[in-house]
């Protein structure tokens, strides 16, 4: 699609792998003057619109645009039908992500109707965003902290959105919140006593494995399974395909230190709950713009293989919903707690967490933290 409106604003389909490029481009390029904004990797990044790499794309339509100005590019925005979504949760939502401008109404408005446009024209009802094809990609804009380091896993953006969304009739779908934690250098006594309530209560142990092969040969990706039941009931959540969990194994896997992989297992051996975090990169992909070469590579290998560290990102916490409300989480903080005296972390940051999901919120009462960060999602009718 290329359309000219009154404003001189121009909106193409990008189409080949040059203006997909410039697309990712633009995105960092918006923020380069920020202090606080991590870069995506840029070969990731693109990969993510690669239907032979990301199998999200064998139950999603997407379309990629970009605005431009008297030749510049001045926005960008992909629109999403995640159809296994939508028939899960009966709705008929045109999804939009990666939905970046300059600091003009004309910009936003010109993108954004060109997405509902061609939601429009597949059926669908409802815009919703800003998300991505799944939970696995960033999602929810951001309204609260803007003068925090964003992790990698994170969407950051700039205050001046929110107004463009509100003047667009976009409103609140969900909001997730974000904790900033100060890790103890010891479990709580609190904790103790409940971890050893709950090992003894309902036969659990905890799990360590030492790399990605092992936990492979070990549970193939039953681990996944765990992620699947927990998220189901969550926001906009599509269940995985198989295809999917390889997918995500493969990618995120092998980079990590495990001695921050936490897993329980029943007395079956079954896994029932599983904790993960990693090393900020957000310097290191500062460092490197998001560039693995020349040297952006050396950069995160420094960061990912640290012995000592300050700032952790907390990727996940999934309970088996049977074995949720048991304290079972106590066990995956009390095996990561002298961890983050042993690295010498002084900050942890949460994921998005919804505003609604209680259960996952009270995992942080024992702990020294703060509300820092706020995100949200956006609905309106098309």
């Amino acid at each position: 699609m290329t359309n000219t409106n009154p404003n001189d604003i121009l909106i193409k389909e990008v189409k080949s792998k040059r203006a997909l490029y410039r697309f990712v481009q633009f995105g960092i390029d918006l923020y380069k003057e920020n202090p606080y904004y991590c870069p995506p990797i840029l070969f990731d990044e693109i990969n993510t619109f690669n239907p032979k790499g990301n199998p999200a794309l064998e139950v999603c339509e997407y379309v990629i645009y970009m605005a431009y100005r008297n030749g510049e590019i001045v926005g960008r925005i992909v629109g999403i039908i995640n159809h296994r979504a939508n028939e899960a949760w009966g709705v008929k939502k045109c999804r939009f992500g990666w939905f970046d401008f300059v600091d003009d109404y004309d910009v936003f408005k010109s993108l954004i109707d060109a997405v509902a446009e061609w939601g429009r024209e597949r059926g669908m009802t409802c815009l919703n965003g800003p998300v991505g094809f799944t939970d696995f990609d960033h999602q929810g804009l951001l309204i609260e902290g803007f003068d925090y380091n964003a992790p990698m896993a994170s969407l950051y953006t700039h205050p001046y959105y929110m107004t463009h969304y509100e003047r667009y009739g976009l409103c609140k779908e969900a909001d997730w919140i974000e904790y900033q934690i100060t890790p103890p250098t010891e479990a709580p006594e609190r904790m103790r006593r409940i971890v050893q309530l709950v090992e003894n209560r309902y036969g659990l142990h905890v799990v360590k494995v030492k790399n990605s092969r092992e936990l492979k040969k070990r549970y193939g990706y039953s681990y996944f399974d765990v992620l699947d039941s927990a998220y189901q009931k969550l926001y906009n959540y599509q269940p995985m395909t198989p295809r999917q969990k390889q997918y995500y194994c493969k990618m995120y896997f092998p980079i990590l230190n495990f001695d921050f992989v936490t897993m329980v297992a029943n007395e079956k051996d079954e896994i029932i709950a599983v904790g993960l975090g990693m090393p900020s990169l957000s310097k290191a992909l500062r460092k490197c713009r998001g560039r693995m070469f020349p040297f952006g590579w050396y950069h995160l290998i420094k960061a990912l293989k640290a012995r000592k560290m300050t700032d952790f990102d907390l990727l996940l916490i999934a309970v088996r919903p049977d074995y949720q409300d048991k304290g079972v989480t106590a066990l995956i903080f009390n095996e990561m707690t002298p961890h983050f005296a042993k690295y010498g972390i002084q900050r942890v940051e949460t994921t998005a967490i919804l505003e609604t999901n209680h259960k996952s919120l009270a995992n942080f009462a024992e702990f020294d933290h703060i509300q820092h960060k706020r995100r949200r999602a956006f609905a309106k009718t098309i």
